[in-house]
């Protein structure tokens, strides 16, 4: 049986993968509700885990070393009692193929190198260079799928990662070219961002040092 996450580390962990954010999209992340949302970000303020920063008629959430390390530590202790076979960590295994293959599609739907600049742009007047890389993405949503679906059994915080990556994908198809890599919607490339930030941080691996293993 799956292992429900407590409120306290949802909110906290949904501010990592976030990254910065208001109460509301914490809350939708965390999948608490907004009150009970504020009320834990203000005791992990107090605890210096958390600050909220405010640019102009905007504010937002951030984690601070201290609560990335807060984080980290009580996702280890979920996971040692939830995770006994180590199914996450296989999971990740499974994921890192799949992840040099987005950032390769990713990176071809930004740049489509010509005779002349081997860095242009992507215009995307090209629909077989385009459809190739929607071929590629559908194909690795096909096989995120059930790699996503050992996560969740084992811990439901990793459910619904399949779902948003699908809905980006349908959208960049109908020619909502952003739906593919920007960050400033739920866009392919930022709900896989998020699932890679949540196993490693799950697992306490370092994104760095995982880099500079040629990954």
């Amino acid at each position: 049986m799956s292992n429900q996450s407590a409120p306290e580390l949802l909110v906290l962990h949904a501010v990592r993968l976030i990254g910065y954010a208001d109460t509301d999209a914490i809350a939708a992340r965390a999948g608490t509700d907004s009150a009970e949302t504020l009320r834990l970000l203000h005791e992990a303020e107090r605890a210096g885990w958390v600050q909220h920063l405010a640019f102009a008629d905007l504010g937002g959430w951030s984690l601070t070393d201290a609560g990335k390390t807060e984080n980290e530590r009580r996702l280890a202790a979920e996971r040692k009692h939830a995770d006994p076979e180590n199914t996450i960590a296989a999971g990740y295994r499974a994921f890192l193929p799949l992840n040099a293959r987005l950032v390769r599609a990713v990176t071809d739907w930004q740049i489509r190198p010509t005779d002349t600049d081997q860095f242009a742009p992507n215009d995307h007047s090209d629909r077989s260079w385009d459809g190739r890389i929607l071929d590629e993405l559908t194909t690795l949503g096909a096989e995120l799928a059930p790699l996503a679906d050992r996560l969740s059994d084992v811990l439901p915080r990793f459910d619904g990662y399949t779902d948003r990556y699908v809905a980006a994908l349908t959208r960049a198809m109908r020619g909502e070219h952003n739906w593919i890599d920007t960050t400033d919607v739920d866009s392919c490339h930022r709900v896989w961002f998020q699932l890679h930030e949540d196993l490693i941080a799950t697992l306490g691996v370092d994104r760095y040092a995982e880099k500079s293993d040629g990954v």
